[in-house]
């Protein structure tokens, strides 16, 4: 069975996870269309792997992620997983031709993403999600998004955050003290606003996508350390960076959504060099390596595919010797504090 983490802030019990997680943006639809059929085949191989930590979102599929995760969860025993999703947006009913998503989610729902961060805007959202997983509660909700990359300029941001820290952030705490939910935090792309939450607020948990990986650890500056300190649990996802720490760095590699760019195409060669004259493939020290941080929880890859939670699985398992760490360290390849 996979290696779990507890963490308990509160001292309540906390809660339990495995060390890989689910992701399950994939399920929606991202990029390709996959059916139902192929979706629960890949959520089956993940609890046979022994995965008990599932991560989706109103955004995934717009709604579609959450409902596939319906199918699979029921019948299963609630007390055996951890389940979280995400509140930020609200999803309307619009005529095909005015869905959101166009070529990023495909052959999904009908539906527009309605930003809202509010008190009440929260509260529906954990009733919709509740709805469409089927299930009778939700360990962690996260403020989805509230990050430069989705909103677009610093301005529009601090707008979203404000918004946030007056009604949403006050929902989570009364559901957190009234035991409807176990743990609240902010799913984000970037460390700097989940360092500005963590500064103003009582937060449990947060899920950082992309921004503490091999090929970047600028959140050991200060938001890392401030975690640890306050006993605040950290999710890591995309540990690949889009792709290119599992696939390496071969021509049409993916980096943050997007063909990497030429540094992250060097460093990923030299990443992998390294790993090579140690025996050791790179996309297995590339989910590894964000677990050494005493903060981190968990680490939740994406994967469509039965291949991709293979060798999700496959890493999760792997050996990593101590040298590798060092060279990759002394090369200046990672942090020294990494």
């Amino acid at each position: 069975m996979l290696a779990t983490r507890h963490w308990d802030r509160l001292g309540n019990g906390g809660l339990t996870f495995t060390e890989l997680g689910f992701g399950a943006a994939p399920l929606g639809n991202l990029f390709r269309a996959i059916t139902d059929d192929e979706a629960h085949a890949v959520l089956e191989a993940a609890w046979a792997g022994g995965v008990r930590y599932f991560d989706t979102a109103p955004l995934y599929g717009l709604g579609l992620s959450e409902t596939r995760l319906n199918r699979f969860l029921r019948g299963k025993p609630r007390d055996d997983y951890v389940l979280s999703t995400k509140i930020g947006r609200l999803l309307k009913a619009v005529p095909p031709d005015r869905r959101d998503g166009m070529g990023k989610w495909i052959d999904v729902p009908s539906r527009q993403e309605v930003y809202d961060y509010g008190y009440d805007g929260t509260m529906r959202s954990l009733e919709f999600s509740l709805e469409r997983l089927g299930v009778e509660r939700i360990d962690i909700l996260y403020a989805h998004d509230l990050d430069i990359f989705n909103h677009g300029n610093p301005a529009a941001l601090q707008a979203r955050l404000d918004e946030f820290m007056a009604g949403g952030y006050r929902a989570l705490v009364k559901l957190r003290d009234q035991g409807v939910i176990r743990a609240f935090g902010a799913g984000l792309n970037e460390w700097q606003p989940c360092q500005w939450l963590l500064e103003r607020g009582d937060f449990d948990i947060f899920l950082l996508a992309g921004r503490y990986t091999l090929l970047e650890q600028e959140a050991l500056e200060s938001f890392l350390p401030l975690c640890q300190t306050r006993g605040v649990g950290v999710v890591i996802g995309g540990p690949y960076n889009s792709g290119i720490l599992a696939t390496g760095p071969r021509p049409g590699a993916h980096w943050n959504y997007a063909p990497a760019p030429d540094w992250v195409m060097t460093k990923a060669g030299r990443l992998q060099e390294v790993c090579a004259a140690h025996g050791v493939r790179l996309v297995d020290a590339a989910f590894r390596f964000p677990l050494l941080h005493p903060a981190v929880v968990s680490v939740i890859p994406g994967g469509q595919g039965l291949g991709e939670m293979a060798s999700n699985l496959s890493a999760a398992g792997a050996k990593i010797p101590e040298v590798l760490w060092q060279d990759l360290r002394g090369q200046g390849l990672v942090r020294a504090d990494g």
